[in-house]
């Protein structure tokens, strides 16, 4: 196996445990958020809107981690920083 051959798998292996282990911390945090709002809901039915408003933030708070890690797999398969240093030290 060449060296380039070798800097695309381990890309494409990287990028799939970036977002497969990016998107595991999110979900269960939102899982976690989601249960604590309905039971604060519960517990106080008066203050539904402000719960619901500070859960959204939260929320979105929570899922920019999943998405940077769904950027950084997408410049590891569509535009890697190695590919071209590669390219340019086998002379391809």
């Amino acid at each position: 196996m060449d060296s380039l051959t070798l800097v695309a798998v381990a890309s494409i292996i990287s990028a799939g445990l970036c977002i497969g282990l990016g998107a595991i911390g999110p979900a269960l945090g939102e899982g976690r958020a989601l249960a604590q709002a309905l039971s604060s809901i519960a517990q106080q039915p008066d203050e539904t809107n402000t719960i619901t408003r500070t859960l959204f933030v939260g929320l979105a708070m929570v899922e920019s981690t999943a998405i940077y890690c769904f950027v950084v797999s997408m410049i590891l398969i569509f535009a890697n920083p190695f590919w071209n240093y590669f390219l340019t030290k086998i002379g391809g």
